[in-house]
C-alpha cells in the first residue's frame, strides 16, 4: 500500500511538473511576441506563477516520493541503483533539472520581473530588460527544461537495461536547446518599441 501511494504522489508530481514547465514555455513565447509592456507584465508575471505554482511544488513531490521509493524499494542507502542504468539516469537527470532550474532558470525569471516590474514604473521598456531578455545561456537553460524532463519520463516509462537511451537522449536534448536558443529569438525578435520613447519634439514653440 504504501508503494502504491508512493507511485501515485510521484506521478503527481511529475503531472504537476510537466504541466509547469509546459505554461512557463507557453508564457515566454507569448511575452515574446507582445510589445504592450503591461502584457509583457502579465506574461512574465504567468512564468512567476506557473513555476512557483506547479513546477517547484511537483519537484518536491517527485523529489520526495523519489527518494523514498529509492530507499525503500532499490537499496538507496547503499547506492546500489546506481547499477540501474534507467534509475541512474532518471536521478542525474532529476538533480540536474532541480538544481539548475532552482538556480539559474529561476533566478533569471526572478531578474526578468525586477526589471519589468522597473519598466512599468518608468513607463516604458529600458536597455537592461532588453539585455536581460537576449541572455544566451539563461536562453539555453530555458530551453533545456522540456527535453530533459521527456528525458525522465522517457527513462522511467521503458526502464532500458543499457546507458544508451540516456545518453542519446541527453544529446538530442542539448542539441534541441542549441537549436531553440538560436531560433526562438529570430523568429519572435523584439520591435524597436523596446527603445527609450524619444523626447517630444519643442520645434516651432518658440517664435
Amino acid at each position: 500500500m504504501t508503494y502504491t501511494l508512493l507511485k501515485l504522489t510521484h506521478v503527481i508530481g511529475a503531472v504537476l511538473m510537466g504541466a509547469g514547465l509546459i505554461g512557463v514555455w507557453i508564457a515566454d513565447l507569448r511575452g515574446r511576441q507582445v510589445e504592450d509592456l503591461p502584457r509583457f507584465s502579465e506574461a512574465v508575471r504567468s512564468i512567476r506563477v506557473f513555476y512557483d505554482g506547479l513546477v517547484f511544488p511537483g519537484a518536491l513531490l517527485l523529489l520526495v516520493s523519489g527518494t523514498w521509493m529509492v530507499v525503500t524499494t532499490y537499496g538507496g542507502w547503499s547506492w546500489q541503483f546506481l547499477k540501474i542504468p534507467w534509475l541512474a539516469g532518471m536521478a542525474i537527470l532529476f538533480a540536474f533539472e532541480f538544481i539548475e532550474g532552482n538556480s539559474v532558470t529561476r533566478l533569471y525569471f526572478l531578474r526578468l520581473g525586477r526589471l519589468t516590474r522597473e519598466a512599468l514604473r518608468r513607463g516604458h521598456f529600458t536597455p537592461e530588460l532588453k539585455r536581460a531578455r537576449e541572455s544566451t545561456t539563461t536562453n539555453f537553460t530555458h530551453f533545456l527544461d522540456i527535453p530533459l524532463y521527456l528525458t525522465i519520463v522517457a527513462l522511467g516509462t521503458t526502464k532500458p537495461g543499457t546507458w544508451t537511451l540516456f545518453f542519446a537522449s541527453s544529446a538530442i536534448s542539448v542539441a534541441i536547446a542549441i537549436a531553440l536558443t538560436l531560433v526562438v529569438p529570430r523568429l519572435f525578435r523584439w520591435s524597436p518599441m523596446l527603445e527609450s520613447p524619444a523626447r517630444p519634439s519643442h520645434e516651432g514653440s518658440a517664435a
